[in-house]
């Protein structure tokens, strides 16, 4: 368990500084992308970032937890924190989407269509991931979760969502 977790929180990390560097040289080696002037780019990429810290943070609470070798429960006020952040991202998402909008009004009639593609992939990945972190289980990277996938064809709750869950019940 230990090792799944140091996993999954260094590979979050990882993902959040790698996505720093690669939008860095792609902007750099294809300026005709205009990535960087626009703001459909900043507000997914800032999504997306956000949403990584967000999963870096609750996995390395777990693995503390676990190193910690703790039964009582420390990952509870951040759960409770992260579903609070739930609302406020998916506010983000809803508000971010005029900026498509706004950039393709700025940039026409010659709009970096490139750009505005990796803007919009930068914003549906975002979306899967918070789906991923917050309703169901969209990566299956492991045997176990495979296994479980082909024998209920079903997707799995979150890990943050089935904590919540139990967290709401324990409060009643």
């Amino acid at each position: 368990m230990e090792k799944r977790l140091e996993y999954l929180y260094k590979g979050e990390s990882f993902a959040i500084l790698m996505f720093v560097f690669t939008s860095y040289v792609i902007n750099h080696v294809y300026p005709e992308l205009r990535l960087y002037s626009l703001f459909s780019f900043w507000v997914s990429f800032f999504l997306l970032e956000f949403l990584l810290l967000q999963g870096a943070a609750y996995w390395y609470a777990k693995l503390k937890m676990v190193k910690r070798k703790n039964t009582s429960d420390h990952s509870f006020p951040l759960v409770l924190k992260l579903k609070r952040l739930e609302k406020v991202t998916l506010g983000l998402f809803i508000v971010s989407l005029p900026i498509f909008g706004m950039d393709f009004l700025r940039f026409s009639p010659s709009l970096p269509i490139g750009g505005l593609t990796i803007a919009a992939f930068i914003y549906v990945f975002a979306l899967l991931e918070y789906i991923n972190y917050f309703y169901v289980q969209l990566s299956y990277d492991n045997l176990s979760d495979i296994t479980h996938l082909l024998k209920s064809r079903r997707l799995k709750r979150s890990s943050i969502s089935k904590e919540y869950r139990r967290i709401s019940q324990m409060k009643k």
